[in-house]
């Protein structure tokens, strides 16, 4: 895979991340809480991905049991986490700050990448967050201003959001040299719907997941959302910093505007859009940056010696 198809898959996974919310709110209305939500999700992903695999693709199955923490990391740690704090604040106060709180995530990313990975951080991927979060901020209608009230727990459960969610490009990059992304993500959603199954009280709903509304909204959230995503996720991160994956993923909330456009009839406001340039402008900046960066600032030639 090339650079710049790894750059496409990483994109194309985050905007079909950008449809959650549609399957999300709609398994809301029938009484499930955010953890049960998070259940579902990875139940119904868990089992899609085994039985494709189990008929087509066997010998992606295999793994080494040292690499189970690994699993137990992107799987529970990261997956179920992240999505429990993100339904909640979006339960609890809106979609908009979930989002914003969640993208704080390519922050944490970065700064482990760092010292992890020692991923340099460049002057060029540094403005790439910095443009990422300004983008961010208006798109979802934070800026200008910032008078909306929020509390504090909301602001502490959205950045644990970010923080969870920037832990799958840590433990999925660990992971990504070994294994093909299908199975980095079949066994990302075995552990972490074997995790939710029992510490959620899914089960004693169990009637309600063969209703028509569930069953459809459950498999559009694990076809889509998530089977699909993270596997195209995972395939673009074995070719490319996780910390530039990270960046590139904001494409996300600009599939989720354009959902609430397209499907629910919002009106775009003119900083929205102002968002949404921003955030395609960090995407170009983690794309092309360093190449621009050094054609404007070439590297000085050695300094000759005294003798030529």
């Amino acid at each position: 895979m090339t650079n710049r198809l790894a750059y496409f898959a990483v994109m194309l996974g985050a905007a079909l991340w950008g449809s959650t919310g549609l399957f999300v709110q709609n398994l809301y209305t029938y009484g499930f809480t955010p953890w049960e939500v998070v259940a579902i999700r990875l139940l119904f992903s868990a089992l899609l991905i085994t039985l494709a695999l189990g008929i087509y693709r066997r010998d992606l199955l295999r793994f080494q049991l040292k690499d189970i923490p690994l699993f137990i990391g992107t799987g529970i740690v990261s997956i179920a986490f992240f999505n429990y704090f993100f339904f909640t604040v979006m339960e609890a106060a809106s979609v908009s700050l979930a989002v914003v709180l969640l993208y704080t995530g390519p922050v944490f990313v970065a700064v482990m990448a760092r010292f992890i990975f020692k991923e340099p951080f460049t002057v060029t991927k540094a403005l790439a967050l910095l443009v990422m979060v300004l983008g961010c901020a208006y798109t979802v209608g934070m800026l200008p201003l910032g008078s909306e009230s929020i509390g504090i727990m909301a602001i502490l459960f959205g950045i644990a959001s970010g923080f969870f969610y920037a832990l799958y490009s840590i433990f999925g990059k660990f992971l990504s040299g070994r294994y093909h992304s299908l199975t980095i993500t079949a066994y990302s959603l075995i552990f972490g719907s074997v995790f939710l199954l029992f510490t959620s009280p899914i089960m004693s709903k169990a009637h309600l997941l063969t209703e028509p509304g569930v069953l459809l909204n459950g498999l559009g959230l694990a076809l889509f959302a998530t089977v699909c995503a993270y596997f195209l996720y995972t395939a673009g991160l074995t070719y490319i910093e996780s910390s530039r994956a990270a960046i590139l993923s904001i494409i996300e909330p600009v599939v989720a505007i354009a959902i609430g456009v397209l499907v629910f009839g919002d009106i775009l406001s003119g900083w929205q859009t102002v968002g949404i340039l921003l955030i395609f402008g960090a995407i170009a900046l983690t794309v092309y940056g360093d190449v621009l960066f050094n054609m404007a600032f070439p590297r000085e030639k050695k300094t000759r010696t005294l003798n030529e």
